[in-house]
């Protein structure tokens, strides 16, 4: 969400359905106005397809063509049904169901399970790993974390394409899958897992989709009464829909063809759980009289953004390209896409922090900021150079916040006070709802200033003051509002979860950040083998790493930074290419096909590179080779013996509390708990050694270097050295 005026974030309900037309661009009024028969919406990357589906099903209600019991739009992911049920109520729409395939098909399976089956509906499993966990030890078959984390998605990927265990080994050779394991002990694990299932009277997420099937399948009194109950169809991002959930759809529908589908085959990034573009490719030769309608008008992001993102898909191949969408983008001019080559993983994360903070000191929200990696192992050396940045930054989206404990709580604070009125002291100095509501919040540990560091009370910190922004923006568009009509917005938001922006720098997968945007987006690790990914061997398989990356692209709105490293640790050998992907498009490199001449004229050097280590970083202790972020910074195995200089330690813990009050920030923005340590244990002589130790940039060395070694010789600030 962008820092949206406050009339943005609460629009007057338009006064009829004409009115729910305004605003909408010749293409999506078209799909707003498509009410009858199926409909086929291609939507590019940001070019408003939530907006014209929304619109669409508002437009259909306030017009009396459609009923908004009977509406039933589906989706993949609880936020993006929450951001549905949000803009339906906004528009006047709120009765309409939006939820996800798992969603509607368990709120179907629980009202009939009595009726169809009979007695009490088995448990559902929040998570089923630990299931898998024990299916393998029964198989006398030993995972670590990872295998078992990868096995449990195998089984995820079986259930969802409608194989039994006994056809897993055929099927997995027949689509070219790379199994994580032997398929034939996948599928005995996959054998014993159901078992287990079985004996304790539980099912799976996936389990709810295949009975919900066949209750539909078998009995038909029943079908018949869902088909009375939901006559018109909306599925977002069809490019995902799996077998079972299209089997699912079918059954809804009937003999009835009133569907509108919505998706972009270059956006299908979810291949390893089952999703397929097919059902969206073929829907013109399902459907002969379909619908259809292109949107391509990029509103998100600018020209230059834009040209990237065709350039990749110009270079794709395979079915999915051959229906690409030239984007053309509606936005003004904007800075060219960076392109920044580093030494080694670490500068490339302390410059990608150097670069954020000098964002966010130009005016830039930390909460339209975006670091987006290929795999979660990754954010790691992210989180510890934003943190000595003095950065903020948040791991998890906003999908569940409603659920997030303080949140609660806060609720139950702020229902109870506009319960008490005049009666509540707390309230006695507060003199408009903003104030009341940081009142509040304020016995829930919200502060006026950020707690330092990161980790939970960040978190907790973060949560809350995203509820005081809201009352803000609720107390500007609605003049007069008191803290029981926030209560009331928070409820109607709650249900719909339609939550609020956390503010700071969001780190995610590329995969998790299908579906949101930032003003400023930083693609990093962009080297092969990590993009594409090692294990993508097919051309397929490449193909949807390249479609990952045009997602990361498209979500960036003005400024786009890629970044890649040329060896792992400090020292390593420079052996890394940039990504494949990239040949043709950043600046000095040639079309695919030919060899590209990495890192030539037009790609900006990474100024993080200028540590000079002669070396691997080892380990000061034992000497063995060190590639954990936190061991580097620490120049030691975790569970090595510490030397550190526990007098020193606390003179400099001393010394940056000082520092951090007269800046006004907090200490972490001075250097972190884990860089004093280091520099306790290392004991720097001089400036090279100090600026060698990781977390110490060349800002901090210029602005801090001459106190520290000070400290360090056991001198008073400001004595001085009469050996120099």
């Amino acid at each position: 969400m962008t820092a949206a005026t406050h009339s943005s974030l609460f629009p007057q309900v338009p006064e009829s359905a004409d009115a729910v037309l305004d605003g909408l661009d010749p293409e999506q009024r078209e799909v707003a106005t498509a009410l009858h028969g199926p409909v086929c919406v291609l939507a590019g990357a940001g070019t408003g397809k939530t907006r014209a589906i929304t619109h669409r099903i508002a437009y259909g209600v306030r017009a009396g063509i459609l009923q908004p019991a009977s509406v039933l739009a589906v989706t993949f992911t609880n936020r993006a049904a929450g951001e549905m049920r949000g803009r339906l109520r906004q528009l006047g729409a709120g009765g309409v169901q939006a939820r996800t395939f798992h969603s509607a098909a368990l709120r179907q399976l629980q009202y009939f399970w009595p009726k169809a089956v009979g007695g009490e509906m088995p448990r559902l499993l929040e998570r089923k790993i630990q299931l898998v966990a024990e299916a393998a030890a029964r198989c006398r078959i030993r995972l670590d974390r990872n295998e078992l984390r990868d096995v449990t998605s195998e089984i995820e990927w079986a259930k969802v394409t409608q194989t039994v265990p006994a056809d897993y080994p055929a099927e997995v050779a027949k689509s070219l899958r790379d199994a994580p394991r032997d398929p034939a002990e996948i599928s005995q694990i996959y054998a014993m897992y159901e078992q287990l299932k079985r004996d304790r009277s539980a099912i799976d997420f996936e389990d709810v989709l295949l009975l919900t099937v066949g209750v539909l399948q078998d009995r038909h009194d029943i079908a018949d009464q869902v088909r009375r109950q939901y006559q018109h169809f909306v599925v977002d991002e069809y490019q995902d829909v799996s077998p079972l959930q299209q089997r699912l759809l079918d059954l809804w529908l009937g003999d009835r063809d009133s569907l509108c589908v919505v998706g972009d085959a270059s956006q299908t990034i979810y291949s390893f759980t089952g999703a397929t573009p097919d059902h969206l490719l073929n829907f013109r030769t399902r459907h002969p009289g379909a619908t259809v309608v292109k949107l391509v008008r990029d509103y998100r992001s600018t020209p230059q953004v834009v040209h990237l993102a065709n350039g990749l898909l110009g270079q794709a191949t395979g079915r999915a390209a051959e229906h690409r969408l030239e984007l053309i983008s509606q936005r003004d001019p904007g800075p060219e896409p960076a392109y920044v080559e580093y030494g080694d993983e670490p500068a490339e994360a302390e410059g990608t922090a150097r670069r954020i903070r000098d964002l966010i000191a130009a005016g830039v929200p930390a909460g339209e900021i975006a670091v987006l990696y290929r795999i979660n192992a990754q954010s790691e050396v992210y989180e510890q150079a934003l943190a000595d940045a003095g950065v903020p930054y948040q791991l998890r989206g906003a999908e569940r916040f409603f659920e997030r404990q303080e949140v609660r709580e806060a609720g139950i604070a702020l229902r109870g006070a506009a319960r008490a009125g005049g009666n509540d002291s707390l309230l006695d100095d507060a003199e408009d709802l903003p104030s009341q509501v940081r009142a509040v919040l304020s016995t829930k540990g919200w502060t006026t200033e950020p707690p330092a560091g990161s980790g939970a009370v960040r978190d907790r910190w973060e949560s809350l003051a995203a509820l005081v922004r809201l009352a803000e923006d609720f107390a500007r568009a609605k003049p007069g509002a008191t803290l029981a009509d926030l209560v009331a917005e928070l409820d109607e938001r709650a249900a719909a979860q339609h939550a609020p922006t956390v503010q700071g720098v969001t780190l995610a997968s590329l995969h998790s950040a299908k579906g949101l945007e930032w003003d400023a987006v930083f693609l990093v690790g962009l080297t092969e083998g990590m993009m594409p990914i090692t294990y993508a061997k097919t051309d397929e398989q490449v193909e949807e790493e390249r479609r990952l990356l045009y997602v990361g692209v498209t979500r960036a709105r003005l400024h786009l930074s890629l970044s890649w490293a040329l060896s792992r640790s400090p020292g390593g050998r420079a052996s890394r290419r940039p990504t494949r992907f990239l040949n043709g498009l950043r600046p000095g490199s040639v079309a695919l096909g030919s060899r590209g001449a990495g890192g030539a004229g037009g790609i900006e050097r990474g100024s993080g590179s200028r540590r000079k280590r002669r070396g691997p970083v080892v380990c000061r202790v034992c000497g063995k080779t060190l590639t954990d972020a936190g061991e580097m910074k620490l120049m030691r195995c975790e569970d090595c013996p510490s030397d550190m200089d526990e007098a020193l330690y606390e003179r400099l813990r001393a010394w940056r509390s000082e520092q951090a009050k007269e800046l006004g920030q907090p200490a972490y923005c001075v250097f972190t708990d884990k860089t004093l340590m280091a520099i306790a244990e290392a004991v720097p002589g001089s400036e090279g050694d100090l600026a060698g130790i990781s977390g110490v940039g060349g800002r901090k060395l210029e602005r801090f270097g001459a106190d520290v070694l000070a400290i360090c010789a056991g001198q008073e600030l400001g004595e001085v050295d009469e050996s120099d």
